[in-house]
């Protein structure tokens, strides 16, 4: 655990809000007596990550201004509903690895009845039935929210590859704000 901020979460906060208006960390390293990499790591990636969410939301804005009122209706509709949606299937997967959780637990407990020493007797065979049946229907509950991992893992990288590409600035008063160059 790192030692203790000599500022306020309030100051915190007010330094944030003051990074994402335009002023610089050194000034406010200066001001708040901390170090400008004391600032800069604890606010640049999360400063970033606003003004990316900032520039999408103006984009998806400027999209939405180009269609008629009843296609922006219908936008925000669909929008609505793949929210909706996905809150839905994410829903789902904490119940789906619950059961599947349960289900586990219980086919565990069950292998307790197995006798080591004679594991294909009546008894034994019996419980490796109920131990099949339960690891199935426990890998069933748990798909949802395993289709749901892999592709948070596929658009995870995704985003890696386009890691390697440099965001370059163009002319905002024109509506584009970056465009993508690849390294060479």
């Amino acid at each position: 655990m790192g030692r203790q901020s000599k500022l306020t979460e309030a100051q915190w906060e007010a330094i944030g809000k003051r990074l994402l208006k335009g002023e610089s960390a050194s000034a406010l390293a200066r001001e708040f007596g901390v170090s400008k990499s004391t600032i800069s790591g604890r606010f640049s990636e999360r400063v970033q990550n606003v003004k990316d969410a900032a520039n999408q939301i103006v984009a998806a804005e400027r999209a939405l201004s180009k269609l008629n009122i009843s296609e922006q209706i219908a936008a925000r509709s669909l929008a609505d509903d793949l929210k909706a949606i996905s809150e839905h299937l994410a829903g789902a997967a904490r119940f789906g690895a619950a059961t599947a959780h349960r289900l586990s637990g219980i086919a565990h407990n069950k292998a307790a009845e197995i006798d080591d020493q004679a594991p294909l007797d009546g008894e034994s065979t019996e419980a490796l039935k109920g131990i099949a049946i339960l690891t199935k229907m426990a890998n069933e509950a748990s798909e949802i929210g395993v289709n749901l991992l892999k592709a948070n893992k596929d658009t995870i990288d995704d985003l890696n590859k386009r890691d390697n590409d440099v965001a370059s600035p163009v002319n905002p008063a024109r509506g584009t704000v970056f465009k993508i160059v690849r390294p060479a």
